[in-house]
């Protein structure tokens, strides 16, 4: 199986790190966050990986080639020429994954403890075309999931916008975690083009496609996105 990495985002939050490196390379306890999710993503059997670039482009390249992708083999999906975001980054990154059924896509900027062994197993039961890591945590953006954990919404609490693609009741929400595990013939349901999110994609197809969610709540889960972020992780991810 093999896995992509998101590292192609600006990192505005991490700023001043994201201002002279990408965010992908910010550094807990001597190891940067793509050297930690190569890792993590070896411990489930991964050492297949597709890293996009955008920004400091040529610094996460170097890293990979003089660490040797950290006992992975680690290629590249290049977006120098402009970021498209989860969605685009991931239709860009298609040829990379031709003959693969399933794989899983990650957030460079998040770190976990979420069994991915078991995420991908029940996603291969289940039959669903995307499986989500999501937990109950506080957030503004939530999807929302009937009882059998089918995608059927989404909301963001802050503005107050909500889309309901399904009508089962009741709805649940749970906050995203950054890490899915995807069938290849997802790739056959995206019709939109350039810049956009995966969101918007499983929104557009969860009323006629299966698109389940995975709870991990109780396990560990940081996102890396601000500078006060990066001291709370070196005290917890060793």
């Amino acid at each position: 199986m093999k896995a992509f990495i998101l590292a192609a985002g600006l990192g505005t939050r991490l700023k001043p790190w994201t201002d002279h490196h990408p965010k992908a390379l910010a550094v807990v306890n001597g190891k940067s966050l793509l050297q930690r999710n190569i890792e993590y993503l070896q411990q489930a059997g991964i050492r297949d990986v597709v890293v996009n670039v955008h920004h400091f482009a040529q610094q996460i390249i170097n890293a990979i080639h003089e660490n040797q992708g950290w006992g992975s083999d680690v290629q590249i999906s290049d977006e120098t020429d402009a970021v498209l975001e989860t969605g685009g980054g991931l239709v860009k990154a298609q040829p990379f994954f031709a003959g693969e059924t399933d794989f899983v896509v990650m957030n460079a900027d998040i770190l976990t403890d979420l069994d991915l062994n078991k995420m991908i197993q029940l996603h291969q039961q289940s039959g669903a075309l995307a499986t989500l890591a999501t937990t109950q945590r506080e957030s503004s953006r939530y999807f929302l999931f009937d009882v059998a954990e089918r995608l059927s919404g989404w909301t963001n609490t802050k503005t107050g916008e909500e889309k309901i693609m399904r009508e089962p009741s009741p709805l649940h929400p749970a906050a995203f975690s950054g890490v899915h595990v995807i069938n290849a013939q997802l790739f056959q349901h995206i019709h939109r083009t350039g810049k956009f999110s995966m969101v918007d994609v499983y929104l557009d197809i969860c009323a006629e496609q299966i698109i389940k969610g995975f709870d991990h709540t109780g396990g560990l889960l940081l996102d890396v996105g601000k500078p006060e972020s990066l001291e709370k992780a070196a005290s917890i991810f060793q």
